[in-house]
């Protein structure tokens, strides 16, 4: 299966990496030969159409902070070009997601879908922004689009909704889908101010290079279109959200709550409406998790309120999200 890149960071590497390791297993196991013939970062890019040597790829990544120097002759491929040029059965988008005008992973997306490419994305740019359109884009033009890392990095929790309670009808859902405010949250019922826990989350790499996507909620609300187009066949977007972050969350409402057998979370919920905010939730409550936990509740008609928990994010547990899209893909092609 021929594969392109977009985006080598953590999650790309760490996809690679699984490739490496795993090679042997996933021929064995599901057939699945992944041959990466294009990646590109943010400063070049390293193509080969017979497939590219992934172990000495991360070497040139590591030693040279970029893959351009792979070849002899530096490539100066986009994205874009790589996806117009290069002949792939699925493109892995991984660059970072941008809730402005979500590029530049719509236009990857969408150029590889007109070319006949199935798609992966684990950037929640597109999907936050323009979710209805690309299920239809991907529909028109016959491919596969998966998305299962957007949302819990390697919890698969959209595959449990959509799958785990099949002819169950969901009638809401509720949870904690950002695991950086979760453990800023946690640290400040443990005592810490909110500047202190904030810089404690950026020691140790929790929070985004745009802090505004944990604080102000606009992760949480771009998953929480992701769960609602998925799982209640809605059609909304960002704008539909009703977000508000963690910013003025103090020390003193932590301290209220816990008089209360309560803590403060960042809860991402849809019933009648569309909302992310900071709520008082029991600690008995199960969807009461600490640290950089995501939990997420799916209440049901007839089977009650199932809660999922698990690791949200970290670049391989997003990376086996990604392989297990691809598995996905194999399996759907070997049956046609």
């Amino acid at each position: 299966m021929r594969i392109i890149l977009c985006g080598f960071g953590v999650v790309g590497q760490s996809l690679v990496k699984l490739f490496v390791s795993r090679s042997e297993d996933l021929y064995a196991k599901y057939g699945l030969k992944p041959r990466v013939v294009g990646v590109f970062d943010s400063k070049g890019s390293a193509v080969d159409q017979s497939g590219l040597d992934l172990e000495k790829l991360i070497l040139v990544k590591k030693e040279f902070g970029t893959v351009k120097n792979y070849a002899k002759t530096k490539n100066n491929y986009s994205g874009l070009d790589m996806i117009k040029n290069i002949d792939a059965d699925v493109l892995i988008e991984t660059t970072a997601s941008n809730y402005k005008d979500a590029e530049p992973g719509m236009t990857h997306i969408t150029n590889a879908m007109k070319s006949g490419m199935h798609v992966i994305s684990v950037n929640k740019g597109p999907l936050a922004l323009a979710f209805p359109s690309l299920m239809e884009l991907a529909t028109y033009n016959q491919v596969m689009f998966k998305f299962s890392g957007t949302v819990g990095g390697g919890t698969p929790i959209l595959d449990y909704a959509k799958n785990s309670l099949k002819g169950e009808r969901i009638t809401s859902f509720a949870g904690i889908l950002n695991g950086t405010t979760n453990y800023i949250l946690t640290n400040m019922a443990n005592g810490l101010s909110f500047d202190a826990a904030l810089n404690d989350a950026k020691s140790k790499g929790y929070v985004e290079a745009d802090e505004s996507l944990d604080l102000d909620g606009l992760d949480a609300a771009a998953k929480l279109v992701i769960l609602a187009n998925w799982v209640m066949d809605m059609k909304v977007t960002m704008p539909d959200i009703k977000c508000t972050g963690i910013r003025k969350v103090t020390t003193e409402n932590i301290k209220n709550a816990a008089k209360k057998k309560c803590a403060v979370k960042l809860i991402a919920s849809c019933n009648k409406e569309l909302e992310v905010s900071p709520k008082e939730i029991s600690v008995d409550d199960p969807l009461c998790v600490n640290g950089t936990l995501n939990a997420i509740a799916f209440t049901s008609e007839h089977s009650g309120t199932q809660t999922i928990i698990g690791k949200g994010a970290g670049g391989m547990e997003t990376a086996s999200s990604i392989l297990r899209d691809l598995l996905d893909i194999r399996q759907e092609i070997a049956r046609t």
